[in-house]
This record gives C-alpha cells, sequence and structure tokens, in this order.
C-alpha cells in the first residue's frame, strides 16, 4: 500500500510516517503541508492508495480538499482530527470517509484504523477480481453471463454479504430487502434513479407486486405492504442492536467502525449503546429509525461491492 500524509504539523506528519514504516504497512509516496497542495494528478503520479488528511488546515481544509478529489480519487481516506463536531463529521462521512484517526496520536490506533481500511480494500479487490475472472470465463467457454452472480452482476451476492456483517442474515424481513435491492438495481440500470430514489411506499408497493403478482387484489397487496414494512423495521432495528453490542464491546471494532454511522445516524447508535447499558425494555426505546437512509446505503454499499 502507498500513503499518501497531509498535516500541517510536521510532528504529526512524521510520527505518522514512522507508525507506517514500523509496522511495515505499506510506504510513504509523499506528504503536503496543506490540503491546497494536493489534488488528483499529484496522488496519481505517486500511485496513492491511502490519502490521511487534516480536518482543519489553514488555506484548504481536509473536508474541502477531499471534495475537490471526490470525483476521480479511486482510493481511501482517513481523517485525521481532534475536532469531534457533529455536523463537521457528518460532513465527511457524505463524502466517502471511512474512518478516522484522532488527536492526539495514539499508535495503536492508527495500526488498527490502517489495518481495517486495509482489509476492506483486499476484500473489494478480490470481489472485482473474481468477477473479472468468471466474466472471462464466461466469454471464453461461451457460457452465459448468469452462470455466477458476480458475473452476472446480481446484486443480492454483495447484498447478502452485507446483511451477514450487520448481523441480519436469516431474520425474518431480510428477504424484503433483499427484494428491494434487486428493485432498485433493475430501476438503476434503466437509469430511473437519476432523479433520486424512490419514496419507500413506492417501493415497498412494488415488492409486494413483484412477491404476488400485479393481478393480486389490492386490499391483499395492501396487507403484504403493512407486513414488509413491519418485517423490514423489526430487522433493521435487530441491525441496529448489533452493532450497538459491537460497540459497547469494542469500541474500535471493525464492524462497528464501518457500519455504524454509514446505515444510522450515530446519535441513535449511541442512544442504542446506552438502552442496552441500562436493560431498558425495547419496547420503551426511544431510537428512531431513518429506513429510507439504511435501504439508500445498503443498495450504495452492495453496489460498489459489485466493482
Amino acid at each position: 500500500m502507498r500513503f499518501f500524509i497531509t498535516d500541517d504539523d510536521q510532528a504529526i506528519r512524521s510520527m505518522l510516517a514512522q507508525i507506517i514504516e514500523d509496522e511495515d504497512l505499506g510506504d510513504i509516496a509523499g506528504e503536503a503541508i496543506d490540503g491546497v497542495y494536493v489534488d488528483s494528478p499529484l496522488l496519481a503520479a505517486k500511485e496513492v492508495d491511502i490519502l490521511l488528511i487534516d480536518l482543519l488546515m489553514p488555506l484548504r481544509d481536509g473536508i474541502e480538499t477531499v471534495r475537490h478529489i471526490a470525483e476521480t480519487f479511486r482510493g481511501k481516506i482517513i481523517m485525521i482530527s481532534q475536532v469531534e463536531s457533529k455536523d463537521m463529521v457528518g460532513s465527511a462521512y457524505s463524502l466517502g470517509i471511512e474512518y478516522y484517526i484522532t488527536k492526539p496520536i495514539n499508535r495503536l490506533e492508527v495500526i488498527g484504523v490502517i489495518q481495517k481500511v486495509i482489509e476492506r480494500m483486499k476484500l473489494q479487490n478480490s470481489v472485482q477480481e473474481i468477477q473479472r475472472s468468471l466474466a472471462n470465463l464466461g466469454i471464453g467457454q461461451g457460457m452465459a453471463t448468469s452462470a455466477h452472480p458476480l458475473a452476472s452482476k446480481n446484486i443480492l451476492t454483495p447484498g447478502n454479504f452485507l446483511l451477514s456483517e450487520l448481523g441480519m442474515i436469516g431474520e425474518a424481513g431480510c428477504k424484503d430487502l433483499l427484494d428491494m435491492l434487486e428493485e432498485l438495481y433493475a430501476q438503476d440500470k434503466e437509469n430511473a434513479l437519476d432523479q433520486g430514489f424512490p419514496s419507500l411506499q413506492l417501493l415497498f408497493d412494488r415488492i409486494a407486486a413483484r412477491k404476488l403478482g400485479e393481478s393480486t387484489s389490492q386490499e391483499i397487496l395492501k396487507k403484504e405492504t403493512k407486513a414488509a414494512e413491519q418485517r423490514v423495521r423489526r430487522v433493521i432495528f435487530q441491525a441496529l442492536k448489533h452493532l450497538a453490542s459491537l460497540g459497547l464491546t469494542d469500541y474500535s471494532n471493525a464492524k462497528f467502525e464501518n457500519y455504524s454511522s454509514k446505515f444510522f445516524e450515530f446519535t441513535e447508535v449511541r442512544k442504542k449503546m446506552i438502552e442496552i447499558e441500562d436493560d431498558i425494555d425495547p419496547r420503551q426505546s426511544s431510537v428512531r429509525l431513518n429506513i429510507k437512509k439504511f435501504i439508500q446505503v445498503l443498495y450504495l454499499e452492495a453496489k460498489q461491492l459489485m466493482g
């Protein structure tokens, strides 16, 4: 792995570079003292895999720099900051940043975060390599591209993987979520998502019609839609509980760090962690679920894993 470090503090840059080299995590491709000196051509020329960038810098901060390179940089980004503003953290996550390293720098945290980023990159690369290999095999032997889910761009494979990661696999409601992924992917291929995701109601209506058939009476379709909504809400709540439990056990748990703020509002995750600690009856939970956000993130993450 090749790293690029951007921070206006020389001591921080030196410390990060030393940790990366001492732990044999990769090579330092370059450094910059401010985000204004970082752009996509520079990162491409240096073949950077992972960019470590400070949140606050004098000329151009980390968020503006990430926004500047977002469309063309294909590597991973780790934000470095001592700022804990929810708005700023939220802005960073919305731009695709997946991990934070907090100041003051902690050696073990740096090693753990970087190792998790490398593991995620290897997983994505493996999925893409399998996809390419199977696609080539299908062409070479005249096989149908549908012989394997990845070769046929079947979104259910990464969908099942993500449901497993979130502790949901096998739960009632998973089938509904997978049906939604198929529906969204079908719409995406027809460019129907260019104007945004469909409303939740429309999505539930469509998967009910797919499941029971268009000729089914409206009364039965309405009942199925209502039942699907309840199943999906319960299974998403299960995912939240699973992630909150992981965070309570180990705040640096890879899955907790990977998914909690992506799929849920972190304030709600924290609320659920407190409820688990205090052994509050789930029926009295004050946690608010954003089901539409969860489904959107699930689809976008599954699509990204497809390559």
